[in-house]
């Protein structure tokens, strides 16, 4: 993609790439579940070893995971994941609910009010990740689904992040997420960081990643969102 395809009006294309899970939707205890039971129906035997830091991985990765941590090949993985995205429309069906993180649908206004684009980048699939902000009441349609970036095919963050900053190579972007694997793989492709402690992790424990700011949650922090977006235009150039 050209880099004249983030100009608009003479204006450089800024792009706030929302994490889901911890982000904009509350992480919940059941969170795993279809992945187990994903996994169950295409061989039959339910996983019995857990992956105990799923926080920050990709779908993929984390799939990829349990299955070798239960002796389970890897190229189960593709049926594996079609019957994810089969479970999800189910539950979906069926009426599935979801709790948005504090100020979620003020935020992603005023970013829209400021000019700039909401879109995602999420260790989800994209039917997933579609379900999931529905189940939450957020509006789909308020994203940018062309310059969004899906994690069920990526064996790591880092391969997720260094897509987006080639796809939107000439524009600005920036990365909000929940977990310092977040931070770590938008440093990997040189997107700035903005870390948001609604999900696993305490502000502490996000203060030592290299965030342009921590914030407690969006309501509370979002004028300081803001604030590092706006000051971090003024001085950084666009991505390579």
């Amino acid at each position: 993609m050209g880099q004249s395809s983030h100009w608009k009006n003479g204006v450089v294309s800024t792009y706030i790439l929302w994490d889901i899970d911890g982000t904009l939707i509350r992480n919940t205890a059941k969170a795993g579940t279809l992945y187990l039971d994903s996994i169950e129906q295409v061989t039959g035997a339910r996983p019995t070893v857990r992956v105990t830091s799923p926080h920050g991985m990709t779908e993929g990765q984390l799939l990829l995971a349990i299955l070798a941590a239960n002796d389970l090949p890897a190229d189960l993985l593709p049926a594996v994941l079609l019957r994810l995205d089969e479970l999800s429309k189910e539950q979906h069906e069926a009426g599935w609910v979801r709790e948005r993180c504090p100020g979620v649908r003020e935020a992603i206004a005023e970013v829209s009010a400021n000019g700039w684009i909401n879109a995602l980048l999420t260790g989800n699939g994209v039917n997933r990740a579609r379900y999931k902000l529905l189940a939450a009441g957020i509006d789909v349609d308020l994203f940018d689904w062309e310059h969004s970036f899906f994690g069920a095919h990526s064996p790591t963050r880092h391969h997720l992040t260094a897509d987006a900053g080639a796809t939107l190579a000439g524009s600005r972007a920036f990365i909000v997420g929940d977990t310092p694997k977040d931070g770590e793989a938008a440093d990997s492709a040189g997107i700035p960081f903005i870390a948001v402690a609604t999900g696993a992790y305490g502000a502490d424990q996000l203060r030592p990643t290299s965030a342009l700011v921590v914030i407690d949650d969006l309501i509370s922090g979002l004028d300081d969102l803001l604030v590092a977006v706006n000051q971090s235009i003024g001085t950084a150039s666009t991505l390579r």
